[in-house]
């Protein structure tokens, strides 16, 4: 399998790119990166170094795959956080040319938005462009509760609310929902969900609440959970490993006291997960 990933890239640490790739290539996954930005570190320290790369940027390498001939071979487009309108239209256009090459390639978007507490992080107009442009093309999303609230102009408050939401934005196009990091009246203080929704019904997947908070962890998830699901075909079999996968690398990580996840260092979570959960349907 071949994913196009067009996301950020910093050189210490784990976000974007640096935390999506190597997962998908440690599953036998190849995986052709665009990189958005090139920072030192990711910018949850306050200060860092590095430029923002441009939308032009973006479609001069997407042509210069076009010229190698290769995207007819590419099964699927994966983007997470735009740093601007001008490389969401570039990610957009990209889509178009890998689709045009080869129908059956999909789209996995993570609309990154915001977070609960933090209120929306990106710049103006972002957020509108993920709901008008970039959920309406995508074949799977994978927000978090602040996000699914945005896209789907409902609160939610409970599991009922989640469901509620999550059809809301199948009604837009995606097939395939993932929302992570949710928190409703159903959920015990102890523990954290995922819900993820195809065709066949909702499933929710829950994991103790570790005493963490840590970059990157959403960009894994949004990875793992594509790649499976394109293996699969089933949101519930890619919610059971890409839910697994990303609690060993949290759990670890904390374990070891580490400011970085330890995409690295605790990679074989990406193969055997050390800890499994049930899969619920809902």
């Amino acid at each position: 399998m071949n994913i196009l990933s067009i996301q950020s890239w910093v050189t210490y640490g784990h976000v974007g790119n640096a935390s999506a790739v190597f997962p998908m290539q440690r599953l036998g996954c190849e995986v052709w990166a665009i990189h958005t930005v090139q920072f030192s570190n990711h910018t949850g320290y306050g200060a860092w170094k590095g430029r923002v790369y441009d939308g032009t940027m973006v479609d001069e390498l997407v042509e210069g795959l076009a010229d190698r001939g290769v995207l007819g071979r590419c099964d699927g487009v994966l983007s997470g956080y735009m740093g601007s309108s001008d490389i969401g239209n570039a990610i957009m256009a990209a889509v178009d040319k890998v689709r045009t090459a080869n129908p059956a390639a999909t789209y996995c978007c993570d609309p990154v938005i915001g977070d609960v507490g933090r209120g929306i992080f990106v710049r103006p107009g972002i957020p509108e462009f993920m709901r008008d442009k970039a959920v309406p093309a995508a074949d799977v999303i994978t927000p978090n509760r602040f996000e699914l609230e945005y896209l789907s102009g409902q609160a939610i408050r409970t599991l009922g609310d989640a469901k509620s939401a999550v059809s809301a934005l199948h009604a837009l196009g995606p097939k395939v929902i993932l929302v992570t990091s949710l928190d409703v009246h159903e959920t015990p203080d102890d523990a954290i969900d995922l819900l993820a929704s195809d065709a066949t019904g909702f499933y929710r997947l829950r994991t103790p609440r570790l005493g963490l908070s840590i970059n990157g962890a959403g960009d894994a998830i949004a990875a793992l959970f594509n790649l499976h699901w394109k293996r699969s075909g089933s949101a519930a079999h890619a919610l059971d490993l890409a839910g697994a996968s990303v609690y060993g690398l949290l759990k670890r990580t904390e374990e070891a006291g580490s400011r970085e996840i330890l995409t690295v260092g605790a990679q074989d979570e990406f193969v055997a997960p050390t800890w499994r959960f049930a899969v619920e349907k809902v």
